[in-house]
């Protein structure tokens, strides 16, 4: 087999910290750790991508380019179309499809990281701000805090990505079950539809 380039080194390093990272947290995860599963060295490691917090910013802030690449066109379709159901789809299969950007932030959540403190308003405030202009701009004046209703929204989808749901038959069902998906997905719709007052019914 060939030797990896330099460029392909930094791209393994940085798939093995996102899983890393991912799994056990930035707080439970060392440099040697990264370097191992990646099948090299720590002073490789170091000299291909920087030092564990380094290889963490660059993590955190590819999952945020990842993350408005898919939300930023849903909320300005959004603001096209007015169709919040049609929204509330996109956000939810995008953190579906990305379990481990979920896990991320979920890990930030629980105190992880601490020391790296700026991620919340470089990234997760933006986010949330583009969201919450988006649907003030088509409800008007109704009488809901918009800020708590999205919050609402992300602590519901990412819990249930992460951990799913225990249901009646004693068994925790996720995003992998097309049934548990499904009946998840309709609560969410109709949470939100009633939430907001809308007319009619929200989506089967």
């Amino acid at each position: 087999m060939a030797p990896q380039d330099h460029g392909e080194q930094s791209e393994v390093i940085l798939g093995v910290a996102r899983r890393l990272f991912a799994a056990l947290g930035y707080d439970g995860t060392s440099i040697r750790q990264i370097a191992e599963a990646a099948g090299l060295d720590v002073p490789t490691v170091t000299a291909r991508v920087g030092t564990k917090r380094e290889i963490y910013l660059t993590v955190m802030d590819r999952a945020f380019q990842n993350e408005r690449a898919a939300l930023e066109p849903a909320a300005q379709e959004f603001e096209q179309t007015g169709d919040i159901h049609r929204l509330l789809d996109r956000y939810l299969d995008f953190y579906v499809h990305n379990p481990d950007i979920v896990a991320l932030w979920m890990h930030r959540w629980l105190m992880d990281a601490a020391d790296v403190a700026e991620l919340e308003s470089e990234y997760v405030q933006p986010l949330t701000a583009m969201m919450g202009k988006s649907v003030h701009s088509l409800l008007g004046d109704v009488d809901i805090d918009i800020e708590y209703t999205l919050w609402t929204v992300i602590w519901c989808v990412h819990g249930y990505v992460l951990a799913g749901v225990l249901e009646a038959d004693g068994e925790v069902h996720g995003p992998s079950d097309p049934r548990s998906l499904r009946r998840f997905r309709r609560n969410m719709h109709l949470m939100i539809h009633r939430h907001l007052g809308m007319p009619g019914d929200p989506p089967p």
